[in-house]
């Protein structure tokens, strides 16, 4: 009698059937890791909008002349904070990765109007310091 070599079809067949079953019980999982990247993505430049306004700042009540940081000159507003034009640039925010109108400040995250925050430099009447505006829910991005 001869020793069996290899797989049969049944088997085969079973082992793909399996792998099916594992890959749609994956893909809605995958689908909320992409939305947890995109808020993580918006919570970042946030915080690299709050750093770069700091140092920014912390530079103009040094020496208030103009200050060039990351080869940016930043233009300031009247409490010494950058202005919605030049804080994407200082705060490393690039337009490959995130849309960023200078006009508003509004930044969003891939395009998606819901996963955004607003830069005010101004900070809104009697302001000491720039308002980032609330975070969207988790959901939203």
């Amino acid at each position: 009698m001869k020793k069996q070599q290899g797989f049969t079809l049944i088997e085969l067949v079973m082992v793909i059937v399996i792998l099916g079953i594992l890959a749609a019980t994956a893909l809605p999982k995958f689908a909320n890791l992409q939305a947890d990247a995109r808020y993580a993505s918006l919570q970042a430049a946030q915080g690299a909008f709050k750093s770069a306004a700091s140092i920014a700042h912390a530079k103009w009540l040094i020496d208030s002349t103009t200050v060039t940081i990351e080869g940016v000159t930043v233009a300031y507003n009247s409490i010494g904070y950058p202005t919605e034009a030049t804080i994407a640039d200082i705060a490393g925010i690039s337009s490959t990765d995130y849309d960023y109108t200078t006009t508003s400040g509004v930044l969003h995250v891939d395009g998606k109007a819901s996963c955004a925050f607003t830069y005010d430099a101004n900070g809104g009447a009697g302001a000491l310091s720039p308002s980032y505006g609330t975070l969207p829910a988790r959901t939203s991005c």
